[in-house]
């Protein structure tokens, strides 16, 4: 089997669509997705139903030409949210993850396989908690469900929310993937948190992470996007 071409993959907790100056915009996310280059755009806080049939993952995906997956973890009034993917790859199977913790927001994950070129594609999409606690209860319920059976590479993306680097949940996540860069992402005007990560098993496909700090990504919501290059041989 020969060399894959460079995929790109994002991922970006989008605040309901709130920009920085307080204004929610679903149309200046769209735009800002469409500039990522990214077949593949990660979601978390993205409105997955709403009123009248209001569907924001299907209006960014949409106005990009991608279809979407979504999984619910949350209302609030008429609306429901959670954690997405919009794929303009093939989608071969979706499955949903319970990640709640007791007492706390209940959190969930999205498994999503895709097909990229003649290699499969497993990626997990995920948004953990605001306690060390239920971050950990997250990560190891996690570990215990994302295995590397029926894909050529597994890719772990989202808000991990981990604020302290040497943290268990990191070390635990490094150990099952390997390395991931450490990337300040968070609050978008000026960043100093690595809230938002990616990981790939096997280490080696993945080639690069970068944070976009364009202008409009830094006005369309309180994190920065983080996108990353994949190579598979």
């Amino acid at each position: 089997m020969s060399e894959a071409p460079p995929l790109r993959i994002a991922t970006w907790n989008i605040h309901d669509a709130v920009g920085s100056d307080g204004r929610r915009d679903v149309a200046r996310v769209a735009q800002v997705i469409g500039t990522l280059g990214a077949p593949l755009v990660a979601l978390q806080e993205v409105a997955c139903s709403g009123p009248d049939g209001a569907c924001d993952v299907g209006e960014l995906g949409r106005a990009n030409g991608l279809v979407w997956s979504s999984v619910i973890t949350r209302g609030a009034g008429h609306w429901s949210y959670g954690n997405a993917l919009l794929s303009a790859l093939p989608v071969e199977d979706v499955r949903t993850h319970d990640l709640s913790f007791a007492g706390r927001e209940p959190r969930g994950a999205l498994e999503v396989m895709v097909r990229w070129e003649a290699w499969r594609l497993r990626v997990v999409v995920t948004h953990l908690g605001l306690l060390a606690g239920e971050r950990r209860h997250q990560v190891q319920r996690l570990l215990s469900l994302v295995g590397d059976e029926g894909a050529d590479a597994t890719v772990l993306l989202g808000d991990i929310n981990e604020w302290w680097l040497w943290g268990r949940p990191l070390r635990w996540l490094h150990r099952r993937f390997g390395p991931s860069p450490a990337l300040r992402s968070f609050p978008a005007r000026a960043p100093l948190f690595s809230l938002d990560r990616v990981w790939v098993h096997p280490r080696r496909a993945l080639a690069d992470v970068k944070v976009v700090r364009t202008p409009a990504a830094r006005a369309a919501s309180d994190h920065l996007p983080v996108v990353a290059t994949l190579r598979l041989a």
